[in-house]
C-alpha cells in the first residue's frame, strides 16, 4: 500500500473509531456498511483503484474487528512466527528465515487493545501489575505477551502459530523428521504404555511431536491433558479431558497450578496423562503421576540433548522439593522409560536426533542407552542430509511383551 493510501487508511481509521464509540453493538455488517461509506466519500476526494479500494476495505475491517495487520499475517500458511517488538517493529519467521515487516501498528494503544483482544479470548488477564502472560489464538496458535515496565521499548508479543494441517507420521517420515523404522518403534512404545518424555530446543517441534505420537494411544482409553495454555490438538480420543493451569487474579489469589491439576488428574480415573510442557517443581508431580499405574504417559520439555533434559528435570524438582538428588535421580529413572530428543539442524529442518531408553541410577548416575541416533552424511545445495541410525536394542521390553510383541520391529 502506498504511502497516501496509507494515509488515507489511518485517517478513516480514526473517523471510524469516534463514530464506534457510541455504539459498541456492532455487527460485521455494520461494520462493513460504514466501511464502505467512508471509502466512497475519500474516493470523491483522492482517487482509488478498484484494487486500492478492495484492500483498504480489508485492511480497515481488520484493524477495527480482527487483530489489525496480524490478521494478513495469521493467515499466511508460510508464516511460522510473528514477533511484535513495539507498535513500529514487526519481524515474522518464514520459511526458516526470519524477516522484518514494512507494516506496523497505529500506536502503542493500538498495539495494547489487539493485545487485551487476544488475552480476554482466552480468559487471561495481563497489565502492569501482571506484565507477562501466555495466551492461545482460536486456532491454537500460542502468544506470549511483555508488557511494559519490564518490556522497556513498548509492548512485545510472540505468536508461534498452529499448522492448519494436521502432521501425521507419515508426513513427517516424508519430510525426513524420523525414519520409518524409528516411526514404527515408538508406535509400538506408545501401544505398549512406555512413559516417553520428548525434549528439544525452541522451535523443534515437541508439541507437533506429541501430537502426532497421541495418534497411537488406543482410543478406548481415557486421556487427560494438562497445559499452562492449552495448544495440544489430540485427535481420535473420545474419552478426552482437557486441563488448562489459571494465573492469579489481582489480588494474587485463586491460581490453578500444574501441580494442583496433575493431583486432580490422578483423581479423575485416567489412563493416561499428557503434561504439555514441565517448566517447574510440577515435574515432580509428572514424574509421580508416572509412578502411580498411569503407564503409556507423555510430557516435554526444553533440553539441549536426552542428558542434559534429565539433569533439568531434576533441578526443576530441587526448585520446589527439599530431597536427596540420588533420590530425585531414582524417581526419574523410575519414572521415565525413553527420551526422544528433537533438534533444529543449521538448514531449519526439524529431526529426531536421538531415541535413549532410561536404564535405572548406577553410581549416582541416570545411565540413558541410545537406541537411535542421527547421524549427518553430507550437506547437499544447504539441506543436511542424514538419518536415525538404530545403536541398541530396548533392554527394558517387558511392556512390549506384554502388549504381544513378539520382536523384530523394535
Amino acid at each position: 500500500m502506498t504511502g497516501k493510501i496509507e494515509q488515507e487508511k489511518i485517517r478513516i481509521q480514526s473517523e471510524l473509531m469516534e463514530r464506534f464509540d457510541l455504539n459498541q453493538n456492532l455487527t460485521d455488517a455494520q461494520i462493513n456498511e460504514s466501511i464502505e461509506e467512508e471509502i466512497l466519500r475519500r474516493s470523491r476526494e483522492i482517487y482509488l483503484t478498484i484494487a486500492e479500494k478492495q484492500q483498504l476495505r480489508r485492511e480497515l475491517f481488520n484493524a477495527l474487528r480482527r487483530l489489525d495487520i496480524l490478521s494478513t499475517l495469521l493467515e499466511d500458511e508460510e508464516i511460522s512466527e510473528i514477533m511484535v517488538n513495539g507498535a513500529e517493529h514487526i519481524f515474522i519467521e518464514k520459511k526458516g528465515r526470519i524477516m522484518p515487516v514494512e507494516k506496523a501498528f497505529s500506536g502503542e494503544e493500538r498495539l495494547r487493545n489487539v493485545i487485551q483482544q487476544i488475552v480476554s479470548g482466552c480468559n487471561r488477564m495481563v497489565n502492569e501489575t501482571v506484565p507477562i502472560v501466555d495466551a492461545r489464538l482460536e486456532d491454537g496458535s500460542r502468544v506470549n505477551v511483555v508488557l511494559p515496565p519490564v518490556a522497556l521499548d513498548g509492548a512485545v508479543m510472540t505468536i508461534r502459530k498452529f499448522p492448519k494441517q494436521f502432521f501425521t507420521m507419515e508426513r513427517l517420515i516424508g519430510m525426513e523428521t524420523i525414519t520409518e523404522e524409528a516411526a514404527e518403534f515408538l508406535k509400538l512404545l506408545v501401544r505398549a504404555g512406555y512413559n516417553l518424555f520428548i525434549s528439544g530446543g525452541t522451535g523443534s517441534g515437541k508439541t507437533t511431536f506429541l501430537n502426532v505420537l497421541s495418534s497411537y494411544i488406543p482410543p478406548e482409553e481415557r486421556v487427560i491433558t494438562i497445559e499452562d495454555s492449552a495448544e495440544l490438538q489430540l485427535n481420535g480420543l473420545p474419552n478426552l479431558v482437557r486441563l488448562e493451569t489459571r494465573n492469579a487474579n489481582v489480588e494474587g489469589e485463586n491460581a490453578i497450578t500444574m501441580s494442583q491439576l496433575i493431583k486432580t488428574a490422578l483423581r479423575m480415573r485416567p489412563d493416561r496423562i499428557i503434561v504439555g510442557e514441565v517448566r517447574d517443581a510440577a515435574a515432580m508431580d509428572m514424574a509421580n503421576s508416572m509412578l502411580t499405574g498411569h503407564d503409556g504417559s507423555i510430557s516435554t520439555g526444553h533440553g539441549n540433548s536426552a542428558k542434559e533434559m534429565m539433569l533439568r528435570l531434576e533441578t526443576m524438582i530441587l526448585m520446589g522439593y527439599d530431597m536427596p538428588v540420588l533420590a530425585i535421580r531414582q524417581q526419574i529413572a523410575a519414572a521415565v522409560d525413553v527420551v526422544i530428543h528433537l533438534g533444529r539442524l543449521r538448514d531449519n529442518s526439524r529431526r529426531v536426533l536421538e531415541i535413549s531408553e532410561v536404564l535405572g541410577v548406577k553410581d549416582g548416575e541416570i545411565q540413558l542407552q541410545p537406541l537411535f541416533e542421527f547421524c549427518e552424511y553430507e550437506e547437499q545445495d544447504g539441506r543436511v542430509a542424514g538419518a536415525l541410525e538404530k545403536r541398541a536394542e530396548l533392554v527394558h521390553d517387558r511392556k512390549l511383551r506384554q502388549s504381544g510383541w513378539k520382536g523384530g520391529a523394535a
